[in-house]
């Protein structure tokens, strides 16, 4: 599809006539009207606002003339699921949400990355071993690990880990050790459910999305285990046996 259609096909299915269109992007119908016979297609600034307002990337808006990879582990990026937004709503059609979320990046060690690619990429036709070759070669190729010792973030990103490490320790909870590093995790390899009082069961985390976490031998003894996840916004801390069995919450802090 050419913009012109894509720009017409938003706005109907949206229910926007082209005056309340032009209003909401700032311009005049007469603007929005020539987008939609192809007379001109609109300025950077309005394709950021036309994304931002119909939740599609600019890629998207242009008629996808390029296809769009994650710059940080090579995932093909799709508007639907799996692009990255800026704090504002905006999509960064570099990367996919979980290698930059809330305005950070996710990994900064190679290695972290290529084993939570091992283990959520693995299946009946490759084993984690054949994941973790393919990474090693694939990876050096794109963008973020071309500049990433320009990128600026893994200070930034170090600081915040221990931030949230402190963070974490001064609940004080009993029976759980200091906690003295984070590890990026998958959420649904972590996505526990929990039975409320009630009766019901509900889970906290997003299966899309990656946290920081780690698993702590409970100072108790026995096979109890401490699980830990944390983001820009909560810290979840839960106990459960081996494999993940019988889930209990302790804590769930919004920061």
């Amino acid at each position: 599809m050419e913009t012109k259609d894509i720009i017409f096909e938003l706005r109907t299915k949206n229910g926007f006539s082209q005056d309340e269109l032009a209003e909401k992007v700032f311009v005049t119908r007469q603007a929005v009207s020539r987008w939609e016979t192809g007379e001109t297609i609109p300025n950077t600034e309005t394709l950021k606002l036309l994304s931002k307002l119909f939740d599609v990337s600019i890629n998207t808006l242009l008629g996808a003339p390029r296809k769009l990879i994650c710059q940080c582990c090579g995932m093909p990026l799709e508007d639907d699921c799996n692009i990255s937004k800026e704090k504002d709503g905006m999509f960064n059609e570099d990367y996919c949400k979980w290698c930059y979320a809330d305005g950070e990046y996710m990994y900064h060690d190679m290695d972290e990355l290529i084993e939570v690619c091992a283990k959520s990429m693995a299946n009946g036709s490759f084993s984690e071993e054949q994941v973790r070759e393919y990474m090693k070669k694939m990876l050096p190729s794109l963008d973020y690990w071309k500049k990433y010792l320009n990128v600026g973030g893994k200070e930034k990103f170090d600081e915040f880990k221990e931030k949230l490490i402190g963070e974490i320790n001064s609940l004080n909870v009993e029976g759980m050790p200091k906690v003295k590093s984070l590890n990026a995790l998958v959420g649904n390899f972590i996505n526990l459910e929990y039975r409320l009082p009630n009766g019901k069961t509900v889970k906290f985390l997003d299966d899309r999305a990656t946290y920081l976490g780690t698993q702590l031998e409970s100072e108790f003894g026995g096979n109890r285990c401490f699980g830990i996840a944390a983001n820009m916004d909560f810290i979840l801390v839960c106990t459960y046996d081996e494999k993940g069995e019988n889930p209990e919450l302790v804590i769930y802090k919004k920061r």
